[in-house]
């Protein structure tokens, strides 16, 4: 469960679901963590300029 693995309330990750509280950069760097994504990789593709 995500909620777990940020070590924060269920409530807490439902409002990011349900667009009641938007996350920050830090915010979605453990998000992505929590996830199993690797970080660096994700904002290396977010960031890339396309051809």
């Amino acid at each position: 469960m995500l909620a777990e693995r940020l070590g924060k309330p269920q409530s807490y990750v439902a409002k990011y679901e349900t667009g009641e509280r938007r996350i920050d950069v830090i915010e979605f760097l453990d998000v992505a963590a929590a996830i199993g994504m690797d970080t660096r990789m994700l904002l290396d593709e977010l960031t890339e300029t396309p051809s």
